[in-house]
């Protein structure tokens, strides 16, 4: 039997998989890392702590599993997008890698769409957010000029890592989407775009498909982790687009939720003239020549954790879900609005924040904990409610994440989508999607599609309730009003924020 390995590099935690040729994960390590948020919308992370984490979990893979290291073809990559990590020219880190959930570019954001207007759209498909990587530039350009000055290439997150394990600087289409700094239709760096902002066009790193093999392991890290230096290393995608190759979403129309500490909805594009005016994101896909529409919660998991770390800290998640089952929809009239930490779809807004609404005296904590649940899910409803009213069709969803992981939940993501929702026999997120990648580039599958029939599993389903839906609808138009109604009051509160 051979095998593949499929590392994901997350926000809080690297994740490797083993995975066999017929789909089975055989071993899986997992190591966690801390976030440096060291000011107010600062998030940053050191990019070797996620070296010296997956070579450890790498080491602890091939160690724990007791696979022969001969049987290990290939490895490949997922990794949270939008990350800045500069070097210079010798391939040395410059600063801290800046990270996705970093805030700190308002100003930045603003004189890129003052400045490009409709031309931004046009080029990159997508309109300029904090999340972004050409932001990140801008500032550093601006508040940082002799690390700028030092500059000769930046790389996203698991580019780096990849470089790091391989010695070879590049990266690929799906993450480079992501950056505000790639023509997504035409797959190649916008030189008016560098030009505009007078950021060097050398600055961006060569890219290949995510099926690419990029090369093979430095002999040192070999070493470190048991695997062979002559391991194939491929590309690999951004988290997002692995997560949907892992979940089978490689045709037109197929569509994922994903709950993670952010919450996505992806619906795959076969068309590249595809056009939603930055209503939703449009990034390349990691399958070869398609792409997929994307709408983002930016608090989704994230508010759920937050609701139970910060009232039921000692619980189990299965403890603190009992009894949410039997709340009626609605939550006793209890809504929330999962802005923690800003929003971005359907609304760019970086300054608002959450809100409960409707709470009284006889609201119990299982009526807070569904109200998180459904505002969540809400907020994911409002990017499918977009993506069908651009004509697209979604009968069917594929949920992963931790909304996967109850079936309360999953019920709950039917009646609000008012769709079939399907769970996965084997759900591994992205990570699965990176294996998938290192299989096919192996030679395993002739393309992905053929790899998913024998990967991905479906599971149970989960079907709209036809009074659920009505409720869920009469609901969900009241939650469309909070923001709208709270965005000024969120926009006087900043000033008493620590």
């Amino acid at each position: 039997m051979k095998y593949v390995i499929g590392i994901d590099l997350g926000t809080s935690a690297v994740k490797g998989l083993l995975v066999n040729q017929d789909g089975e994960v055989v071993q899986e390590v997992s190591k966690s890392y801390p976030l440096i948020q060291n000011a107010f919308g600062h998030s940053e992370q050191d990019p070797e702590e996620w070296v010296e984490k997956t070579l450890a979990a790498l080491s602890g893979l091939v160690e724990v599993s007791g696979v022969n290291p001969e049987d290990i073809e290939g490895i490949s990559f997922s990794g949270q997008m939008h990350g800045l990590v500069l070097l210079d020219e010798k391939g040395q880190l410059l600063r801290k890698a800046i990270l996705w959930n970093d805030t700190r570019t308002t100003e930045q954001c603003k004189a890129i769409n003052d400045r490009l207007g409709n031309r931004l759209v046009d080029w990159t498909k997508n309109i300029a957010l904090e999340g972004f990587t050409l932001p990140k530039l801008i500032w550093v350009k601006e508040n940082e000029p002799d690390i700028f000055a030092q500059a000769a290439r930046f790389l996203l997150p698991k580019d780096y890592l990849r470089f790091r394990m391989t010695g070879v600087l590049n990266s690929e289409y799906s993450d480079a989407a992501g950056t505000l700094m790639l023509n997504v239709t035409e797959k190649q760096w916008s030189t008016e775009i560098c030009r505009h902002f007078d950021i060097p066009v050398d600055l961006c790193p060569p890219l290949v498909e995510s099926h690419h093999c990029v090369g093979t392991l430095l002999p040192e890290i070999a070493s470190r982790t048991g695997l062979r230096d002559s391991t194939k290393v491929f590309a690999g995608g951004a988290d997002n687009a692995c997560g949907a190759i892992g979940a089978g979403i490689l045709s037109e129309g197929n569509t994922l939720c994903s709950i993670g500490t952010s919450g996505v909805i992806l619906s795959c594009e076969e068309r590249k003239d595809r056009d939603f005016r930055g209503k939703v994101h449009f990034f390349n896909h990691a399958k070869e020549n398609a792409y997929y529409a994307m709408g983002v919660t930016l608090s989704a998991g994230f508010s759920l954790r937050w609701f139970k770390d910060t009232f039921a800290g000692g619980e189990s998640f299965e403890e603190f879900l009992q009894g949410v089952d039997r709340v009626p929809v609605g939550a006793n009239g209890l809504l929330f609005t999962p802005y923690l930490a800003g929003e971005r779809t359907p609304h760019a807004d970086s300054a608002i924040r959450g809100s409960f609404i409707g709470m009284d005296a006889s609201h119990k904590r299982e009526d807070f904990v569904r109200a998180v649940m459904e505002g969540i899910t809400f907020s994911l409803n409002e990017s499918i409610e977009i993506l069908r009213q651009e004509g697209k069709s979604i009968s069917t969803v594929v949920s992963i994440g931790g909304g996967a992981k109850n079936p309360c939940w999953l019920q709950m993501q039917a009646d609000i989508f008012n769709a079939t929702v399907v769970g996965l026999k084997n759900e591994q997120g992205p990570g699965m999607g990176a294996a998938m990648l290192a299989a096919m580039g192996c030679g395993w599958f002739g393309s992905l599609e053929e790899c998913a029939e024998q990967f991905v599993q479906p599971a149970a389903e989960f079907t709209p309730k036809p009074e659920n839906v009505r409720k869920y609808k009469e609901l969900f138009a009241i939650y469309q009003s909070i923001y709208e109604q709270t965005k000024g009051l969120n926009q006087r509160l900043k000033e008493f924020r620590a």
